[in-house]
């Protein structure tokens, strides 16, 4: 049976937190973390779901969680529905490949973002201030030029219904402490560069990307999702130019249309049908490319 999932409701579990697209129930010292198929851009939830979109992102951050493990551990403990507890059982064939049970991690309260090349807001800070995150950076970049070397650029990680803001490492450094900032920085430019270079190997730029931590038993470890079309932007390396917007296989396609029409925070727009099938298309072929998986 093919699902869209829009929301859960998982009665015999209490409801942890329902995020911009994923619902999460508190199974004691664990989470089961289910993928919706909601869709956020401008960090607005559209009222238009992307069907299998859920699936493609679990998928994809179970594949990257198992190939950057050597760098740090995830808070992962199964994706696979039939360990479940047996109170989720009834619920199996939804929760099947876009849900994970994971260990419950004290969230560190910034998001890691890595820049490889330089496009969005990064692209508008950079055009009036020649910096991103109080970093200079060189002058007469064009958008998606490749950067020198790939950039540290953290965020607040707002609730839903606010707004992301970009914040430098000092700051960082302020909410965080200095230690856990550096050692963050580390793991995230480890992780890029990594995923990065495999990436290249099956046709696709990993041109930005963010990481979340958390603690568990005083140990730093990945949580939430991995290098996904949803926190990630994928470029098409064969038809990579500089100068222009790139072809991607991620939501930018999305953010690109609500740009061409007009609207308001307050009223989102529901997505046409067109629109709603060529970005499924995209995520599809993100998965298949980077993984090989076909759903």
């Amino acid at each position: 049976m093919n699902y869209c999932v829009v929301q859960t409701f998982i009665k015999e579990v209490p409801l942890f937190k329902r995020g911009k697209v994923r619902d999460i129930y508190d199974l004691g010292d664990r989470l089961l973390i289910i993928a919706t198929d909601r869709i956020s851009a401008f960090d607005i939830v559209l009222p238009t779901p992307i069907p299998e979109k859920g699936k493609v992102l679990t998928l994809m951050t179970l594949f990257w969680l198992n190939f950057l493990k050597d760098i740090v551990k995830s808070h992962l403990i199964t994706a696979n529905v039939e360990e479940y507890p047996e109170i989720l059982q009834p619920y199996k064939d939804i929760l099947f490949q876009r849900s994970m049970i994971v260990r419950k991690a004290k969230v560190i309260p910034v998001e890691c973002i890595v820049r490889g090349y330089i496009t969005g807001s990064a692209m508008e800070e950079y055009k009036k201030s020649g910096k991103v995150c109080d970093i200079p950076l060189p002058s007469g970049l064009k958008e998606a030029d490749k950067l020198p070397n790939p950039i540290f650029t953290p965020s607040t990680k707002a609730e839903k219904g606010l707004h992301d803001i970009n914040i430098s490492f000092e700051q960082m450094c302020n909410i965080v402490g200095k230690e856990i900032a550096e050692t963050l920085k580390e793991l995230s430019l480890k992780l890029y560069q990594k995923a990065a270079i495999y990436a290249e190997t099956k046709g696709i730029i990993i041109a930005d990307t963010k990481f979340e931590f958390g603690f568990l038993d005083n140990e730093i470890i990945l949580i939430d999702e991995v290098l996904t079309p949803d926190s990630s932007r994928f470029w098409a390396k064969e038809e990579y130019t500089p100068g222009r917007p790139q072809k991607s296989f991620d939501k930018q396609f999305i953010r690109d249309w609500l740009k061409s029409i007009p609207w308001k925070e307050v009223d989102p727009p529901h997505i046409p049908q067109d629109i709603v099938e060529k970005t499924r298309m995209k995520y599809l072929e993100a998965l298949y490319k980077i993984t090989g998986k076909l759903l």
